[in-house]
């Protein structure tokens, strides 16, 4: 698929407007009044395989339902296509969603996308979504800031994390005691993650949790340190989409009830189904 795409002649000269969407982390609950409006009167959707189960019901029956695939390691199509396909459905005079999970502006390639429909004339509005790391937060209970605790909170990515990329991160100001910080798709590249920052000067002993499927009825916690998460993780939680929080944050989190044996150990992993 051609990446310049061309309104054909025939079809309206009044392009159709695009809205990238934020569908939250999940749970439908979590949809904003914008993201259900902009879905109800949508003539086609483009979805990402992390839009929560429930979210495209709110689609009218005529609607076209496209899916997109954008999952860590599982791209069923280019970017380039997608932004071709949007175009392509704008051109026709469609009212186009492109669908995302989180918030569109969050890691989501939402600037790119609007900054290419823009330059093809097409209006562009973007509507906000509950991003991951506040919704997998909330439903653990984790204060992400803290008054006394964690002054500030950064946001990173470990999708495709290579060496170049690796190389310009500042791991020093990501090894911030006295903040907390957020890791988004971190399951693969935590062992990395978790070695870098103890370089860089955080405590092993860090708070860490790992948060799989967050604000789902599967959703599963691992709690640990920093130094002893990603084998954790790795060996009891499945390969569902995961968000790490690493910070003593956690550690003021409401406590679950703890065994003899759960005391003894130095670090602890709990998992059970979402309430």
């Amino acid at each position: 698929m051609s990446d310049a795409v061309k309104p054909p002649e025939t079809l309206p000269s009044q392009p159709g407007p695009v809205h990238l969407v934020g569908a939250g982390p999940g749970d439908v609950e979590l949809l904003t009044l914008g993201a259900v409006r902009a879905i109800k009167h949508a003539d086609v959707i483009l979805y990402d395989h992390l839009v929560g189960p429930g979210v495209l019901e709110f689609a009218h029956p005529g609607v076209e339902l496209i899916p997109v695939g954008k999952r860590a390691g599982r791209h069923s199509m280019k970017q380039v296509e997608i932004n071709a396909l949007l175009l392509e459905h704008a051109f026709m005079g469609r009212r186009v969603v492109r669908l995302k999970g989180g918030d569109p502006m969050m890691f989501g390639r939402a600037g790119e996308e609007a900054a290419y429909l823009r330059h093809h004339g097409i209006d562009v509005t973007v509507v906000p979504g509950v991003t991951a790391a506040l919704g997998c937060a909330a439903s653990s209970q984790i204060p992400l800031t803290l008054r006394g605790v964690s002054r500030s909170v950064q946001f990173v990515t470990a999708h495709c994390m290579d060496d170049e990329a690796t190389r310009a991160m500042d791991w020093s100001k990501l090894a911030n005691p006295d903040g907390t910080l957020a890791i988004y798709m971190g399951r693969t590249q935590l062992p990395h993650f978790s070695a870098k920052l103890i370089e860089a000067g955080l405590s092993p002993d860090t708070p860490a949790a790992a948060i799989e499927n967050g604000t789902l009825p599967t959703e599963r916690r691992c709690f640990a340190t920093l130094s002893t998460l990603a084998a954790r993780a790795s060996a009891e939680l499945g390969d569902g989409p995961t968000l790490v929080i690493i910070g003593h944050v956690i550690d003021h989190r409401p406590q679950e009830v703890h065994t003899d044996e759960d005391a003894s150990q130095t670090s602890t992993c709990r998992i059970f189904e979402h309430a």
